[in-house]
């Protein structure tokens, strides 16, 4: 693709990413965002911060997640009670009726046994009496009150929580939209088509996952660990305090093993980008690879990039997964540190058994959140690393605003003059220098010169795609600066040498042009650029569907209809970069009469290789290294015999080559080949 595919702004300015990223003649700085990872504590503070909107919602998520733990610690204890009810009942009917709990401890203590008298002395029992089915049968009616009322509200939480994070995300995805529409054009000069729909797709998707999955988790997990610990020291304080060592050990082992996976996240995701570029480049090229027989290194080059997020995902997703198993190694040795330990105040009558079933309930779910609190560790490292991509589109240099009170063109004539203008994509390599120039209303100003020598930037500049450096340039007096770009770009329409087309109906990409035109302005505008010729031999005629790249249809068919595109919008200015690039030279000759139409009592400005498209032209500028040496008319330039009759001579005139057969260089007198 050559240096003058330039897109106008919107959907077609996204266009620009086709653009290779390297081996630009006069060009932006290539190289695609930053991929420095920001520090995960501040990113995830930014990220729960776009919750703020919302904070009625989570306010009601926070309440409704209190009330379910509250109701879910509160089982435990009560299934301890059901525990006792039982266990006094099998040991009271072992004893004879009429005696009383202390005289069957007294009993025991007096024959010896002073274990069980201790073990009784922990036990609500009545000799004689077995177990009190009434007493257990309302204990767990309670308990299956308790936990059917903490599911209903755990599931009214998350029903909330998941209309906060998909809006959330749904307006992370508008900001991201609105901010590309923000973005200059030497934004996507510089970023790979690819890695940039990596950024706006999948990592948002993985933003919304990470999200959804750990926000409401991270929640109960916190409050169940509060709930949890605080019915433990209920229960039994020397054994709560056992629970706790717990606590740092688990903090240690996260932690240790987050720092690490962290950088690999990013990697991970940085290197997916990649691999969605290369592979966007491949598939979009693909003719191009097959006809300079390049599948070997394609594949090659994907296989590389594949290894490589092979290893950032392994390494990720192996070290982040060592945090379970470990945390459950810890649960295990706390657990039996607590079955020990409870026994043994069983078997001395300090607790009850429930209490101790109970506590062992408690430990379980104590460990249970610090355990999934940990095993959510890489997703929510994964989630935040998409995060930092994201925030840095967000977070890229915008585009110079328009003007808080901006001019209008109240005299639409449609002249153009440069005031010494200069411009450079690099600082440090200037491309424009002070360049003046006018174009009066009505004129076909054609642009010549080898590629490389700024017959795009030029255009580019009227569009306002870029920033002038110095200078100024005027719509009918008024600097195109102080206008607003819709206000601007509406009044000039492009046709490129490299044709875009989107997925829809030929009508639809015709309309393009003017959403407001009649089906009869629309089929005017197709007959006059010829459109209507090939469209009758389609079996839907102009409800014939076509892909983004247009595949079914010709090359020429898609530069036909992007000029009855321009056609329809009957622009102040047109400008038509190499428009019949594309057909054939019969269609050209056709085209051209179009376009002689198309430039009736309109400023043109033509973009032009072939010189004989621009014979007739008003004022023809030769550009070499940004600076226009010579303009004129045809035969006024012809006549001097300078640059432009070089580059006609080197059209129409015969090539000389050396006569060594061995010699492949240019032969003296030749003139480098350019597009």
């Amino acid at each position: 693709m050559t240096e003058e595919a330039a897109a106008p702004e919107g959907a077609e300015t996204v266009k620009a990413t086709d653009r290779p990223t390297t081996g630009r003649g006069f060009g932006p700085p290539g190289g695609i965002p930053g991929d420095k990872s920001m520090n995960f504590g501040p990113s995830a503070k930014r990220l729960l911060r776009r919750l703020r909107p919302h904070r009625v919602q989570v306010g009601g998520v926070v309440l409704l997640a209190i009330a379910s733990v509250v109701l879910s610690v509160l089982g435990p204890k009560l299934l301890g009670r059901a525990t006792d009810i039982i266990f006094a009942g099998a040991i009271g009917k072992q004893f004879p009726a009429g005696l009383t709990k202390q005289q069957v401890i007294d009993q025991a203590r007096a024959g010896g046994n002073s274990r069980l008298a201790d073990l009784l002395q922990g036990i609500d029992l009545i000799p004689g009496v077995g177990i009190d089915f009434d007493a257990l049968r309302n204990v767990l009616l309670m308990v299956l009150g308790l936990y059917v009322g903490s599911f209903l509200l755990s599931w009214l939480q998350a029903y909330i929580l998941n209309g906060v994070v998909q809006q959330t995300v749904f307006d992370l995805r508008g900001e991201v939209e609105d901010k590309l529409n923000r973005l200059p054009l030497s934004y996507f000069d510089g970023a790979p088509r690819g890695e940039l729909l990596s950024r706006v797709t999948n990592d948002i998707d993985n933003i919304s996952t990470s999200l959804q999955q750990t926000l409401s988790q991270l929640l109960t997990s916190l409050l169940l660990v509060i709930g949890t610990l605080t019915m433990m020291f209920v229960v039994s304080p020397l054994l709560a305090l056992i629970a706790l060592v717990s606590i740092p050990i688990s903090m240690i082992v996260t932690g240790v093993i987050a720092k690490r996976s962290q950088a690999r996240f990013v990697a991970q995701w940085r290197h997916t980008g990649a691999l969605n570029g290369q592979i966007e480049e491949a598939f979009t090229g693909h003719e191009l690879v097959k006809v300079f027989g390049r599948q070997k290194e394609i594949e090659a080059e994907f296989a590389k990039k594949n290894e490589e997020l092979y290893q950032a995902s392994f390494g990720a997703q192996f070290i982040s997964g060592l945090i379970m198993p470990l945390m459950m190694f810890v649960g295990n040795l706390n657990y039996v540190v607590i079955a020990v330990v409870g026994g043994l105040r069983v078997a001395s009558g300090q607790l009850s058994l429930g209490d101790v079933q109970a506590f062992i309930q408690y430990s379980r779910q104590f460990t249970q959140p610090l355990t999934q609190v940990a095993s959510m560790a890489n997703l929510l490292q994964s989630g935040v690393a998409s995060a930092e991509r994201v925030f840095e589109v967000l977070d890229a240099k915008e585009q110079v605003p328009d003007d808080a009170t901006p001019e209008t063109v109240t005299q639409a004539r449609g002249r153009v003059e440069f005031e010494h203008v200069s411009f450079a994509y690099d600082a440090d390599k200037p491309l424009i220098t002070d360049l003046s120039l006018v174009a009066e209303p009505g004129m076909t100003v054609a642009i010549v010169g080898p590629t490389g020598a700024g017959k795009t930037t030029l255009v580019n500049l009227i569009m306002r795609f870029y920033e002038l450096n110095a200078g100024r340039i005027t719509l009918d007096g008024v600097d195109i600066t102080e206008l607003t770009r819709y206000d601007l770009r509406r009044r000039i329409g492009m046709v490129l040498q490299d044709t875009w087309l989107f997925g829809g109906t030929i009508r639809d990409n015709i309309l393009y042009g003017n959403l407001d035109a009649t089906e009869d302005d629309m089929l005017a505008a197709a007959k006059a650029t010829y459109v209507d010729r090939f469209v009758h031999s389609l079996p839907d005629g102009y409800d014939t569907v076509i892909d983004e790249e247009g595949s079914n249809v010709s090359a020429g068919e898609k530069q036909l209809l992007t000029i009855a595109r321009a056609f329809l919008a009957d622009p102040q200015l047109l400008i038509l970069d190499e428009a019949t690039s594309s057909v054939d030279t019969r269609t050209e000759v056709l085209v051209q009469r179009a376009m002689a139409a198309l430039r009736s009592d309109r400023t043109s400005f033509v973009i032009a290789h072939r010189l004989s498209t621009i014979r007739d032209a008003d004022l023809i500028l030769v550009m070499e290294n940004g600076a226009i040496v010579e303009q004129g008319t045809h035969d006024h330039l012809r006549a001097l015999n300078g640059a432009y009759a070089r580059l006609y001579d080197a059209q129409f005139s015969g090539a000389t080559t050396t006569h060594d057969p061995e010699d492949r260089t240019t032969a003296p007198g030749q003139p480098a080949l350019h597009s």
